[in-house]
């Protein structure tokens, strides 16, 4: 008689219990519950940290803001984010999504509620500042997905709730002055109005927590917690903590694919930060127009990221590993072209036309990234996660600075469409051994069969 498989062995290997299609309208099951809730909580954590941005020409206002001061705003917006991002993947890696996510929504929405409160740039700065925090929101989504689905669907369900999420930051673009607009109607003043307005999204931190807590789990088996304690080991071993991070700042794809998210996903943030005061100074359109053309950006990805993943899924059944990593390149070199036509165009339909063009390759290229990122170190993904998520802050920091020392948004545009043209290159050195093409299709076939 056969001997029965321990529940160690069992749970080793890494597509064990892994969902290997998405089923869009269930919520039946654990893995469709966590994509669901993560991109939820992702949209709420990106509508939150953008919150401000669509009112900061008014906020520039109120607070009588110098050029160097917005800047300073903008780059602490997303600065403390890099640290975070780089915490929080081992972190779930320890403790498990579940409790990350959780922990980060209800300690982010603090400075949320508190940005509303500030009276001086000072405060208003040093909340600002908190709120990248919630930045790292990302990270436990992609964290979380990629350990519920397997690797022929993997690409898709990161980058369909990466999206999803990241439509937040387009519809605070939009949304924000409309619910600024609708208290002002009630008869609020504009400087009342305007923190009224911002409370909203911390309330909604606050009640995504709680959901977050009811409705998820860890990974398909389970909880971390309970699993570790019942002596199953996790998804091939990982502890998590500082060694994730060893073993993830060893690897030097790691960080070539850093320097990409810096280039796809840091300019997505920066041009969040910088479209509507962008349309409002160069073309003289109204707080609500300007709001509404820089949402567009922000709402391609409903789609945009996720036809990214869906892409990269498709390339590699039919040509392996290695066409993800060209298939970056091609969405990286779209990207750096399309946002020098942007940075030339003279008329509104023009950059709008334009915006939209290089948004498309940019969201892409964000899929396309984290489409590649389960398949660099599964036994330190928490550390992947984190370092390659930090990369795009890093990459929005940056061309905060580059703003701030050329003084012009618009040559800013245009070296940045240069940089991410180079930066393409990064994608193209990705490469994986026979071996480890060897082990990940076998993970495949194994999925599959279950």
């Amino acid at each position: 008689m056969a001997a029965t498989p321990s529940p160690d062995a069992s749970l080793n290997s890494s597509a064990q219990g892994k969902a290997t299609r998405i089923a869009l309208f269930t919520f039946r099951t654990p893995q469709m519950r966590a994509f669901h809730m993560t991109w939820m909580a992702f949209f709420i954590c990106f509508f939150a940290w953008f919150a401000c941005a669509p009112l900061m020409p008014m906020l520039r206002g109120e607070f009588g803001l110098t050029p160097d001061q917005v800047a300073n705003i903008n780059i602490a917006a997303v600065a403390v984010t890099i640290l975070v991002r780089l915490i929080i993947g081992p972190l779930c890696d320890r403790y498990g999504p579940r409790k990350a996510y959780t922990g980060l929504l209800v300690l982010g929405a603090m400075p949320v509620l508190g940005v509303a409160m500030a009276q001086t740039y000072e405060a208003f700065l040093f909340f600002r500042l908190l709120i990248g925090a919630i930045g790292a929101s990302f990270v436990i989504t992609q964290y979380h997905t990629s350990v519920m689905f397997a690797p022929n669907v993997v690409g898709t369900a990161n980058a369909a709730s990466a999206g999803w999420g990241n439509a937040g930051g387009g519809a605070a673009q939009g949304l924000m002055p409309l619910l600024l607009a609708g208290v002002l109607m009630l008869g609020v003043s504009e400087t009342m109005g305007w923190r009224v307005a911002l409370l909203v999204p911390g309330v909604a931190m606050l009640l995504m927590a709680a959901l977050y807590w009811r409705f998820t789990q860890d990974c398909p088996q389970g909880n971390y917690a309970e699993l570790r304690a019942q002596g199953i080991a996790i998804d091939g071993g990982k502890k998590g903590g500082w060694a994730s991070f060893v073993a993830a700042s060893a690897n030097y794809r790691v960080w070539l694919l850093f320097v990409t998210y810096g280039a796809c996903f840091g300019v997505e943030i920066f041009i969040h930060n910088v479209a509507a005061m962008y349309f409002v100074d160069k073309f003289e359109l109204s707080l609500k127009a300007a709001g509404l053309a820089a949402a567009s950006f922000g709402l391609l990805a409903l789609f945009a990221r996720a036809l990214g993943g869906w892409a990269s899924d498709k390339v590699a059944r039919t040509h392996g590993l290695s066409a993800r990593t060209t298939l970056l390149f091609v969405l990286m070199l779209g990207e750096g072209l399309g946002l020098l036509w942007f940075s030339q165009s003279n008329s509104v339909a023009l950059a709008v036309i334009a915006m939209l063009a290089f948004g498309l390759f940019t969201h892409m290229a964000c899929g396309a990234t984290y489409a590649l990122v389960p398949f660099i170190d599964r036994k330190a993904l928490g550390g992947v996660s984190g370092i390659i998520g930090a990369g795009g802050n890093v990459g929005a920091v940056a061309a905060g600075l580059l703003m701030k020392s050329l003084g012009s948004l618009q040559q800013t545009l245009m070296v940045l469409g240069v940089l991410v043209v180079l930066s393409a290159l990064c994608a193209v050195a990705v490469r994986f051994s026979a071996e480890h093409k060897a082990r990940e299709q076998a993970l495949l076939e194994s999925a599959l069969a279950s």
